[in-house]
């Protein structure tokens, strides 16, 4: 599930969520909006993926950082 990976994430990163949501879907509100029921579309949800999966493995860390 998305919304429960983007969570376990957040906890790992200590990323806010307003700023994965700027970082991962253009939408600083995205989190919350999950959170709230929204269901993101399907290219939306592969987007955020490939966002945790570089940020995890290293590549995107130095590139993201604000």
């Amino acid at each position: 599930m998305l919304l429960r990976d983007i969570e376990r994430f957040l906890r790992q990163t200590d990323m806010p969520w307003t700023k994965f949501g700027r970082l991962a879907a253009q939408d600083p509100r995205f989190v919350a909006d999950l959170r709230n029921g929204r269901v993101p579309r399907g290219d939306t949800a592969a987007r955020v993926e490939r966002f945790m999966q570089t940020y995890l493995t290293g590549a995107g860390e130095n590139r993201h950082a604000v």
